[in-house]
C-alpha cells in the first residue's frame, strides 16, 4: 500500500500549509498515524503522532504551531502547519501504525515543504 503525502510547497516564514496523506487502498487495523520529516543532510525525525483514540503528541520544535488530524476509517490524515519557519524546510512523510506499533504501507515520496526567510 502506497502512502501519498501532498500539500507541500514554497511558503514564506510565518505562512501556513496543510498537508494531506492518503493510502492507495484500504487498510484495516489502523491504531495510530504520524508525520515525519527529513531535512537535507539530516535523519528522518518524528513531527506529530496521533492515536485513533485522539491522543496527540508533537515534537517540541512544532508544539503549538502544527496540528495533526485524520480519519482512520478513511485512511487519511492531515497536518495543519502554521507560523512556518525556515528550519521547517524538509520532505514530510506520513505513516499509519497497527496496534502493535508496526507501520502500515510504504513511506512514499513524501511532500516537500520549503520555507523562505
Amino acid at each position: 500500500v502506497q502512502l501519498q503525502a501532498s500539500g507541500g510547497g514554497l511558503v514564506q516564514a510565518g505562512g501556513s500549509l496543510r498537508l494531506s496523506c492518503a493510502a492507495s487502498e484500504n487498510m484495516a487495523g489502523i491504531a495510530a498515524m504520524a508525520w515525519y520529516r527529513q531535512a537535507p543532510g539530516k535523519e528522518r525525525e518524528s513531527v506529530a503522532y496521533m492515536t485513533t483514540g485522539g491522543s496527540k503528541n508533537y515534537a517540541d520544535f512544532v508544539e503549538g504551531r502544527f496540528s495533526i488530524s485524520g480519519d482512520s476509517a478513511k485512511n487519511i490524515m492531515y497536518m495543519q502547519m502554521n507560523d512556518l519557519k525556515p528550519e521547517d524546510t524538509a520532505v514530510y512523510y506520513c505513516t499509519f501504525f497497527d496496534n502493535h506499533g508496526q507501520p502500515l504501507g510504504s513511506w512514499g515520496q513524501g511532500t516537500l515543504v520549503t520555507v523562505s526567510s
